[in-house]
């Protein structure tokens, strides 16, 4: 087991230094030069930036799973139910914009390293492009937004489309963020798939596997549902989310299973992860029960009946609910 991903309680603060979304322009670090951003060079458009983690290639073997996660809100990530694209032009304008010393006086100032707050965990991949994306992305957003006000379904479903073409892909999790302490572990490389073993990989663009240290580990998740904030950024942020708790509440309390046990093996939808949208995720969560009688009660000279309701929630999910 790597010495730096450990578990519960103390052990776990040792790590939070470290826990950052990777990003690898002009690293100090050696070997970084190998990775997929470092040999394709930055992306000056989402199509390129969609090109660069294209993992279309990964379904000719990998049907089932992809399939699996094609259902799962991570292959909408920039979109998500549209409330995620909503929330991104929010944090322009009532975030970007009213920060005085942010240089976002509109929209089209607008550069990666301002969106890096939402994308270091809806898109990653984001910091391995020019500010040109990111002035597409800011436009195809309020395009879509304008598209929608004017009840033009068409328009709107294209600027959509156009939205999801990039999310966390299979690409995302089993090679750019497959290692988190990269000094320690090396950096991810081109043409490698990382998983649990290695050895040959019966594909041209990615010939090889490597074993990944923390891929069975929740630490793979707790790069974006993470403990926060993030302060590698300067201007810190992160929303409230599941990581935290699951190390102090549940791991400290000798919890034995690991995010990718409850969503992904136990829940048996493999790829496509749920949370409390999934009834059934949410009956395992929760134990409900109720108990409710009634009685009479005299108020002065009148009696009126009256009815009592005893609930009780027991949390058996492994981290605060609700969750971000």
């Amino acid at each position: 087991m790597n010495p730096l991903i450990m578990r519960g309680g103390l052990a776990a603060a040792l790590v939070l230094g470290v826990l950052t979304a990777p990003s690898f322009a002009g690293k100090a670090g050696i070997g970084w030069q190998e990775t997929i951003a470092a040999k394709s060079g930055k992306a000056k458009t989402l199509a390129e930036l969609a090109r660069m983690y294209d993992s279309s290639p990964c379904v000719e073997c990998h049907q089932e799973q992809h399939d699996q996660a094609s259902k799962s809100i991570h292959s909408r990530s920039l979109f998500g139910t549209a409330r995620t694209a909503m929330t991104i032009m929010t944090t322009i304008e009532n975030g970007l914009m009213e920060e005085p010393y942010s240089g976002v006086k509109s929209p089209k100032d607008v550069k990666v390293e301002h969106l890096m707050g939402c994308a270091k965990c809806h898109l990653p991949q984001l910091a391995d492009a020019e500010d040109s994306v990111a002035q597409e992305l800011v436009t195809t957003l309020y395009g879509w937004k304008e598209a929608r006000a004017k009840k033009d379904k068409e328009g709107a479903k294209k600027l959509e489309e156009k939205l999801k073409s990039v999310s966390i892909n299979c690409l995302v999790c089993h090679n750019r963020n497959a290692i988190t302490h990269k000094w320690q572990d090396g950096y991810p490389k081109a043409g490698v798939v990382y998983g649990s073993k290695d050895g040959d990989h019966p594909s041209d663009q990615f010939p090889k596997m490597a074993k990944s240290p923390i891929m069975d580990q929740a630490i793979q998740c707790g790069q974006c549902h993470g403990l926060g904030p993030n302060l590698e950024l300067d201007e810190p942020t992160q929303c409230c989310t599941s990581y935290g708790s699951y190390l102090w509440a549940y791991k400290a309390e000798v919890g034995q299973e690991n995010c990718q046990d409850c969503h992904m093996k136990n829940s048996k939808l493999g790829h496509n992860i749920q949370s409390y949208r999934d009834a059934a995720m949410s009956d395992k969560a929760v134990e409900f029960k109720a108990e409710a009688f009634g009685y009479y009660w005299r108020d002065g000279a009148k009696i009126r009946p009256r009815a009592v309701v005893k609930v009780e929630m027991l949390n058996k999910a492994g981290h605060s609910i609700p969750d971000g």
